[in-house]
């Protein structure tokens, strides 16, 4: 396929509570977010008691010996904020090797994220033989008919089946969870594309201990904000992706979302975050919470990565009940994101966001590209149970992946097998408890009673959207980062995130687009539209 060349024109989302500071408003709609009443700084655990630092980086010595400082700073210019097509041309030129390009990463990665005064705990594992395939993709070449995701190196949120790296889901349970790769995986390597190693994650996807804070996990320890270490909230579950994006650890990462955890810590490490629509990714492979509403999703610092990343990753799966075939929706990605306009589009802005600065100031720079932005009352419409839905299904999803996916040395097959695991040493598996593990484990429905909750639910989700886009016949909704997350993820709508600035403290925001099913093209186009006319997003400085 030209994928690459076509993309190349264009150079010429479970989440963590809503943090509120100046001139921001948070949501008030039960998400998942909401569980969570542990203040963000309040550490029990910073770092990991399971990650060895010296056997991280053992496979790496010897091919590191010459990488030195000087020749990290030459590179720096190349490769520190660049997007895949820059990446690409800079390697098709001869200025850079895929080779170079991972052990930048990496000399990043243990420069910064472990064991300093800066680190960051974003990485919890490493692929041993990612020098290796580096050098093969080398020796391969980019073409013509390569993917644009061809030799770049991606890391995966720690949920997501690898083979040859554990899959951990951030719990001590799974540390010797060895598997075959997650269909999205298979998808990614087909396309050429270089599996760095893992992020940390807020443990068990954030629906484990509900006291603690966003991005802590047992195997990895306390994920930190490369803006404001110990400052500013990580957002969560894929906190680990948000940050080692953010810092510039790898090209992209993938994340997965229930209920904002995709949007959530994008938003809160300044980088592009999309939610598909649920059907459209394979979740095979994926420790789940939810079989109703997971879905996997890219990370990126920019959007056009973001369309490249989502591009080698969707795709129908037979084993997946929700997949979706989408033959024809290939060309929806290849389309030239330059061409993008917001000219005449309509957008429902919900009246009470408009107390946030940055978001008044987003919908003025949406308006100077010719959007329509029609203030909006939200529909008073609930989600009642959502709670319920997540434990129905994780009570009968987790044990399915034990049964199917998990590795010949995992001992648990239920959500009571961890619980009873975790008794064992709570202060070193559970420090901040396992409540909502036990409020599974404690939670029943009838068959009828459960679907009865599924469907009140995506029918309130549905309306709180639908409502308003027929009434002013609009094209999106706009929010600020996860605030709307919980009405997205039972709806089943897709939802992408863009840097839209920083608080007066330095915490970053970002722009919420919502919308219909399948609408993941317009997404990536309104996206990065606003993008190209906003440019909000700044690196964190202190990674620089």
């Amino acid at each position: 396929m030209r994928f690459f060349i076509i993309l190349l024109s264009v150079l010429c989302v479970f989440g963590c509570k809503n943090t509120s500071s100046e001139s921001s408003v948070s949501d008030n709609a039960l998400d998942v977010s909401a569980i969570s009443t542990k203040d963000f700084r309040e550490f029990k655990v910073l770092d990991s008691k399971y990650i060895n630092n010296g056997e991280l980086w053992q496979p790496f010595e010897k091919d590191l010996e010459d990488f030195t400082e000087d020749v990290y700073n030459d590179l720096k210019t190349l490769i520190l904020e660049q997007d895949i097509p820059t990446l690409q041309r800079h390697i098709l030129e001869g200025n850079l090797t895929y080779e170079n390009l991972v052990k930048f990463y990496l000399y990043r990665i243990r420069k910064f994220d472990r064991e300093n005064e800066r680190s960051l705990n974003s990485v919890i594992a490493l692929n041993p033989n990612v020098i290796k395939e580096a050098k093969a993709a080398d020796s391969n070449s980019f073409n013509k008919n390569s993917h644009a995701i061809f030799g770049m190196p991606i890391l995966l949120k720690d949920n997501i089946n690898t083979k040859g790296i554990t899959t951990t889901a951030g719990a001590a349970v799974l540390q010797n969870n060895s598997t075959e790769d997650a269909y999205i995986v298979s998808q990614l390597k087909a396309k050429g594309a270089i599996i760095l190693g893992k992020a940390n994650l807020s443990e068990w996807a954030y629906f484990f201990c509900g006291d603690c804070p966003s991005g802590y996990s047992a195997v990895g320890g306390q994920t930190l904000n490369p803006y404001g270490r110990r400052v500013i909230d990580t957002g969560g579950s894929s906190s680990g992706s948000g940050v080692a994006v953010a810092a510039n650890f790898c090209v992209a990462a993938i994340g997965s979302e229930t209920s904002g955890s995709i949007l959530s810590p994008s938003s809160q490490n300044s980088v592009v975050g999309l939610k598909p629509t649920i059907g459209l990714v394979s979740r095979s492979g994926i420790v789940p919470i939810s079989s109703t509403l997971d879905t996997a999703g890219p990370m990126t610092k920019n959007v056009t990565d973001n369309a490249i990343v989502l591009h080698a990753i969707y795709g129908f799966d037979a084993t997946d009940s929700k997949s979706i075939k989408t033959d024809d929706f290939i060309q929806v990605f290849t389309n030239k994101l330059s061409g993008a306009t917001l000219e005449g589009k309509r957008f429902g802005a919900p009246k009470r966001l408009l107390e946030d600065t940055l978001y008044v100031k987003a919908i003025s720079d949406l308006k100077s590209k010719g959007a329509i932005v029609i203030e909006i009352e939200e529909e008073e419409v609930d989600l009642p149970d959502f709670l319920r839905l997540l434990n129905l299904d994780m009570k009968v999803d987790l044990p399915a992946y034990l049964s199917k996916y998990a590795g010949k040395d995992v001992a648990v097959s239920s959500v009571q097998d961890v619980i009873e695991f975790n008794l064992k040493d709570s202060i070193l598996t559970m420090p901040y408890g396992q409540k909502l593990f036990e409020g599974i484990v404690a939670d029943k429905a009838t068959a009828t009673e459960f679907q009865k909750i599924k469907n009140t639910l995506k029918t309130n989700g549905k309306r709180f959207f639908d409502a308003p886009f027929k009434t002013h016949n609009l094209d999106g909704f706009l929010s600020i980062n996860n605030y709307h997350a919980g009405f997205a993820a039972v709806a089943e709508y897709p939802a992408i995130t863009v840097p839209m600035g920083y608080t007066g403290t330095g915490v970053p925001k970002g722009l919420t687009f919502i919308s219909k099913p399948l609408f993941e093209a317009k997404l990536l186009q309104w996206a990065y539209v606003y993008e190209q006319a906003s440019k909000r997003r700044i690196a964190p400085k202190d990674y620089n």
